[in-house]
């Protein structure tokens, strides 16, 4: 019997009344084995209500009733990672040990959650004029909403939630219809931990559910990671209708490698950092940039780690990489493959013939890796999202530097080098939002916040650490004047001595 991914609203579990699913697949076997109801208008409605029913308590609740509750769910979260991790392998198709460290870089999160209490600290001046104080306070928006990717099912919505309920507010989550299981098994975890009804819930969906989200008007905040074309609809939207927006867009992350660099170190970071996940990362590295002669020898380098790469389903403990999420995604990755050299790409690895026996109707892509890639290839110009590896290159540090800012992108990139002022140089001119030095995948840990710059951003803030705080509450100035009880009316004696 096919399984049925239901809303989560309220507290419980509720049915999809909309008659309309979707299908979830085994990306390492191509069957479908789970429906997910989509929810209608009515539906996201339902659960907008609940969230906003919930906030008229949960936003005057204690910091201490919040981070309690969010104690006890960072224990269950972690009793229970490796279960998440089982469900985020059958419908994503990552490899176990990758499934667990997206939890725990969600843990990362819910432990800064934990203690927010340091983060919505407010300030005090006092005398500022005469018996006159100022303090500044920080204060929850309300409902808020976070429509989160197919790629971290667990992770990104990790990123969003505990943050936004540790600061006061409720929040509606609608999480990829591609692999939704994780998101309903979070619910049921800070339901366990004592977290009140209607704090937290689950609409499944499509744009549908999307749109409703983005034009309710009791929600305060949308939060997004996806691509760059959807998160540029989504800051439009719900911009237009008045909403506090976040939306994280696609990225073209470039590695670039100096002639003095450890060939050896870069060569595997750039292969950890390119092929780790099947390249279904936003911080996945797809373009290496070999500065000066030293190109011919890292792309061998890089070849021959590439080729030994263990490729077969998720759940299998000798894979080292998975299938892609869908067979659509898989044939358009094979499409930069197959078209490269016609656009003067030299093809060193075409992993666009691999499977694997006994599961050939899985999503399966092996390893390819496109070397002299000029910059107007699609395989360049594109986020692929997929284990595809380009090489660029360039005669010095000013040319590699100017081929990385001209890229509409601007998330993640790292350079490669034994040179400090080189590195320092690099961290300061480069057009980007996370720099690694000697890093391949610069994700900031959770009291940094994470985001891009240009194309990969839209919106004021980034997500988790100090922006998310500040992106989940709005400021408030409060001005005191208090008389001295000593100008008390006559007749009233409070015991203060008339010193003035």
């Amino acid at each position: 019997m096919t399984k049925i991914v239901n809303h989560w609203i309220g507290g419980k579990t509720v049915e999809g009344a909309s008659g309309t699913h979707g299908p979830v697949t085994n990306p390492a076997t191509g069957e479908v084995t789970t429906k997910v109801a989509f929810a209608s208008v009515d539906e996201v409605d339902a659960a907008v209500a609940a969230a906003k029913e919930a906030f008229a308590t949960w936003g005057q609740s204690s910091l201490a009733q919040r981070t309690s509750i969010l104690f006890k769910f960072r224990a269950l979260l972690d009793a229970h990672r490796d279960e998440i991790a089982e469900l985020i392998t059958a419908e994503h198709g990552k490899v176990h040990s990758d499934a667990l460290g997206e939890v725990a870089r969600g843990l990362e999160i819910v432990d800064l959650a934990c203690g927010i209490n340091v983060q919505l600290k407010g300030e005090l001046s006092t005398q500022v004029a005469s018996r006159v104080d100022v303090s500044s306070i920080r204060q929850p928006l309300g409902v808020v909403a976070g429509i989160t990717p197919f790629n971290f099912p667990a992770m990104v919505p990790m990123w969003m939630f505990p943050i936004a309920i540790a600061c006061g507010n409720t929040f509606v989550l609608k999480p990829s219809e591609k692999d939704p299981s994780a998101s309903v098994k979070l619910a049921e975890l800070l339901a366990e931990a004592g977290l009140p009804e209607g704090v937290f819930n689950v609409v499944h969906g499509d744009k549908v559910a999307v749109d409703r989200l983005l034009e309710h008007p009791d929600v305060k905040a949308v939060s997004f990671v996806g691509s760059t074309p959807i998160a540029r609809y989504i800051h439009t939207t719900a911009s237009a209708h008045g909403k506090r927006v976040q939306a994280l867009g696609g990225a073209k992350n470039h590695m670039l490698v100096l002639p003095d660099a450890d060939l050896d170190a870069a060569a595997d970071a750039a292969v950890s950092a390119a092929y780790g996940s099947a390249g279904e990362r936003c911080m996945a590295i797809s373009a290496v940039v070999a500065v000066g002669a030293i190109g011919d020898e890292l792309v061998e380098k890089i070849r021959e780690r590439a080729e030994k790469i263990k490729i077969g389903p998720g759940d299998d403990p000798a894979s080292e990489m998975g299938p892609l999420i869908t067979k659509v995604h898989r044939d358009k990755v094979a499409s930069y493959v197959e078209g490269a050299a016609a656009e003067g790409c030299e093809v060193v690895l075409d992993g666009t013939g691999y499977s694997v026996d006994g599961h050939e109707d899985g999503h399966w892509i092996g390893i390819s890796l496109l070397d002299k890639v000029p910059t107007s290839a699609k395989a360049y110009q594109d986020e692929i999202f997929g284990p595809v590896l380009c090489v660029l290159r360039t005669e010095t540090y000013e040319e590699a530097l100017d081929l990385i800012n001209n890229s509409p992108f601007g998330n993640g990139t790292a350079i490669f080098t034994r040179d400090g002022g080189a590195a320092r140089r690099f961290q300061l001119e480069v057009e980007a939002g996370m720099v690694g030095v000697n890093v391949p995948i610069p994700v900031p840990v959770g009291y940094h916040s994470f985001g891009g710059w240009k194309d990969s951003l839209f919106g004021d803030h980034h997500i988790y650490g100090n922006d998310g705080t500040h992106f989940y509450t709005r400021g408030k100035v409060v001005t005191t004047r208090w008389p001295d009880p000593a100008d008390a009316p006559a007749g009233v004696d409070l015991g203060f001595p008339r010193n003035h």
